[in-house]
């Protein structure tokens, strides 16, 4: 099954990898905001609202990097015909 999984990965279609890529830059990048908005939390304890913050833009792009990837395998089926 992962065999399968990882075949399809390298099999993508170079527009549709090359935007996944994309997106999980952008995703990346707003989870180290995050974690960067957190440790600001834990070294000066700061309101909680700074705390909430930090835990809604990783949860925010960890959602963004799955639906990347949900979406990107999908697209790349409908363009091969798979689906």
């Amino acid at each position: 099954m992962f065999k399968k999984l990882i075949d399809t990965f390298k099999n993508l279609d170079q527009l549709t990898s090359k935007i996944m890529k994309c997106g999980f830059k952008f995703c990346f990048i707003i989870c180290i905001l995050s974690v960067f908005i957190l440790f600001t939390y834990s070294y000066f304890l700061l309101a909680p609202s700074v705390f909430y913050i930090g835990i809604y833009l990783f949860r925010l792009s960890t959602i963004f990097a799955i639906e990347f990837v949900i979406c990107g395998l999908v697209v790349d089926g409908i363009k091969k015909q798979l689906i």
